[in-house]
């Protein structure tokens, strides 16, 4: 099986939940704690975010290739090649935990309903909290994780694309308070929120895959 039993995922889990509550608890009561730390993180991200640069330039395209669009499509990518290598299982289970993902932030935005900060871009509507944008593609990097990187047989290529996937997530996140779409705790409470529904769907996976082979539609699945 992909994912491995783990005694310490339910104990990942209350640690992730807990300190998502915590940060979603002082962004809903516009804590001063909270307004400090993203104003500080704001003024050094954004020291160099000067209109027609090289870096916004890289900044655009990395937020770009990690939109909730995009995100939706590196899954149906990953999906459909998991499926066609007999990856059946892995590639509904990909599916349901970004979508899922997608969901659970979609939810907490309108309960939340932070506002944007004041120079964002008007194609950045919406709320704020947490990131659609770091949330799913951090989701679409466990994936990875996971089911992908580990069916690579070389160990030196296996440890280059997790620190490239890892480095997108980081340079993601700082992309979106560069471009002011963000404040960096939307970036923070998203990854909280994907790493806690991460542990939910990790348990799902090992409780259901097994089963799941009985069914014609994944029937000759590796899992």
């Amino acid at each position: 099986m992909l994912i491995e039993k783990d005694s310490g995922r339910w104990k990942r889990l209350i640690v992730g939940v807990v300190l998502f509550m915590v940060v979603t608890a002082m962004v809903y009561k516009n804590s001063m704690l909270i307004g400090a730390i993203d104003s500080v993180l704001q003024a050094l991200i954004g020291e160099t975010n000067h209109s027609g640069s090289m870096t916004q330039h890289l900044m655009t395209l990395i937020s770009f290739l990690g939109s909730p669009k995009m995100d939706i499509l590196w899954t149906l990518v990953i999906a459909f090649f998991l499926w066609g290598f007999k990856f059946k299982i892995p590639a509904l289970w990909a599916l349901c935990t970004v979508f899922g993902g997608d969901v659970l932030g979609f939810l907490v935005k309108h309960i939340v309903k932070r506002g944007r900060p004041a120079q964002h871009m008007a194609k950045d509507h919406g709320f704020s909290y947490p990131s659609g944008h770091v949330l799913g593609f951090f989701l679409v990097a466990a994936v990875l994780f996971l089911v992908v990187i580990p069916l690579i047989k070389s160990n030196s290529k296996r440890v280059i694309c997790q620190l490239l996937v890892v480095l997108f997530i980081i340079l993601l996140a700082v992309s979106r308070v560069y471009l002011n779409a963000h404040y960096p705790s939307d970036t923070i409470g998203a990854m909280l929120l994907g790493y806690a529904w991460l542990q939910i769907a990790e348990a799902l996976y090992r409780s259901f895959a097994p089963q799941m082979t009985h069914w014609r539609l994944v029937h000759h699945t590796y899992y």
